[in-house]
């Protein structure tokens, strides 16, 4: 029997080592602190280090995944941290909230492609109008590369895709770019990814 994303998850972040570091993603962080803080939401957040990075930058998160062994390490984190962070373990299509966020966060959440394509627009509700997605990706270009991400092109991201599911956005940055990864031990080296910084209209 096939594993679910669950249980890969679950297996994944079951070890002491938080695998893709306890530092936030760079982009992440700097497009973040262009920001005035306000609330800010992070699907498929995992070990909990970008939810960490915006919460002593006094934005109030909200985050989730499908992984409980992802929460406990969160909550360890946050612990370590001295940080209060609202974490919910669900899907991301049964995910929901009364409140409008200021910004969502999009770091590295490769969803299987029926869901993902009706993941992206749904997340778009919870962003308030002029609210700000940041995002990054890995490519279709990531095939070649062994410094992480999954390994089914259709996992993974172009431009056109990008602009089929975040309609509704202006971007003010758009772009496909090959950078150096340096974050745990499952994203290190040479990638191709794409980020954007979107404005919902």
């Amino acid at each position: 029997m096939k594993n679910s994303p669950a249980d890969f998850w679950n297996d994944r972040f079951n070890n002491e080592e938080f695998v893709y570091g306890t530092q936030p993603n760079a982009f992440f962080k700097e497009e973040l602190d262009k920001l005035k803080a306000g609330t800010l939401l992070l699907p498929a957040e995992g070990e909990g280090r970008n939810a960490v990075y915006a919460a002593t930058k006094n934005w109030t998160v909200s985050a989730f995944d499908i992984s409980q062994s992802g929460k406990e390490k969160a909550l360890l984190l946050f612990k370590q941290n001295n940080v209060s962070i609202a974490y919910d373990i669900v899907d991301v299509l049964d995910y929901t909230s009364n409140e409008k966020f200021d910004a969502i966060g999009l770091c590295y959440t490769h969803f299987p492609i029926d869901i993902r394509k009706q993941a992206n627009p749904y997340l778009l509700k919870f962003l308030k109008k002029g609210g700000v997605v940041i995002f990054e990706a890995f490519s279709k270009s990531q095939l070649k590369n062994n410094s992480g991400g999954p390994k089914n092109e259709a996992m993974l991201f172009s431009l056109e895709v990008i602009r089929q599911e975040f309609k509704g956005l202006e971007f003010k940055i758009l772009e496909e770019k090959t950078i150096e990864l340096s974050e745990g031990k499952f994203h290190r080296g040479k990638a191709d990814v794409i980020r954007f910084v979107g404005i919902k209209k």
